[in-house]
């Protein structure tokens, strides 16, 4: 991890938003523990997810950051030994409730993963692969419109416009993931959530996908993980610090970074740990 000096620390979270009242929660979860087998991976976990806000989570790798990420849209009921218990509600609608289609779940809830994973078919197939599966496409025009827009929104159009029918796998590594963003903001969802998008980018992709973030929370609400401190000091508004399966604190970021209340929080920013 890089060490972050306090200098840098407040001057990357200077301008950062405060929490205001009136805050919608938009996700929330309660007493979220995950098992792996006999394994316990997080430990009664609460944490609120604000609309059109970025919420970063950071900690030590192995610290249940991921792991509580994949909770929020289910993707944990893919390994056959996870085991969620607690509770975790999207509009105040328990998410595991038995009569919930994990299909649309994921739907209202994308993701986007730590290495770019475009499928391998064209451009246009990437974006338009989702509102086909969904049906929110009545026609080729509106399917046309759909993914024009969704490539303008994550900032790839002007890219990708004279190219739509080649391989998405042609791309950048950084064009790549924006690829992946846009085939997530085709199906309309209402939260984002990222799983160290930038850990496999250059610098200058990074900086285009954190520009992305920015612009995105104003029409949806984003959770990003990453190890990057200085990227959770400029792209969100709150962070939530896990360590060893614990949710340490959580607060407004420009707190969090300058006076956090655990001496953990503030090692680990720091650059003694993790």
């Amino acid at each position: 991890m890089n060490i972050m000096s306090q200098e840098k620390l407040e001057e990357a979270v200077s301008g950062g938003m405060t929490a205001k009242p009136n805050e919608v929660i938009k996700m929330q979860g309660r007493k979220v523990g995950v098992f792996y087998g006999d394994k316990q991976a997080l430990f009664d976990v609460d944490l609120d997810v604000r609309q059109n806000q970025v919420t970063a989570l950071i900690g030590p790798s192995g610290c249940g950051k991921s792991t509580f990420l994949r909770c929020l849209n289910r993707m944990n009921d893919t390994i056959d030994s996870a085991r969620v218990t607690g509770k975790i509600t999207l509009d105040g609608e328990d998410v595991y409730d038995p009569k919930i289609d994990v299909v649309e779940l994921r739907a209202r809830v994308g993701m986007v993963f730590q290495k770019p994973n475009p499928f391998p078919k064209s451009i246009y197939e990437n974006v338009a692969y989702g509102p086909k599966i969904h049906g929110l496409a009545k026609n080729k025009a509106e399917l046309d419109q759909i993914v024009e827009s969704s490539l303008k929104k994550a900032a790839l159009w002007n890219e990708a416009k004279d190219r739509l029918n080649e391989p998405g796998t042609g791309l950048s590594g950084g064009q790549q993931q924006r690829l992946c963003i846009a085939r997530a903001i085709a199906v309309s969802p209402e939260v984002i959530l990222m799983d160290e998008p930038c850990s496999a980018l250059d610098p200058i992709a990074t900086a285009k996908v954190e520009e992305l973030i920015d612009e995105l929370k104003q029409n949806y609400t984003i959770v990003i993980v990453t190890h990057s401190m200085q990227q959770a000091a400029r792209v969100s508004q709150r962070t939530a610090m896990f360590h060893l399966g614990y949710l340490v604190e959580e607060g407004a970021t420009d707190k969090m970074f300058t006076n956090p209340d655990d001496k953990r929080t503030q090692d680990y920013i720091t650059g003694r740990f993790g």
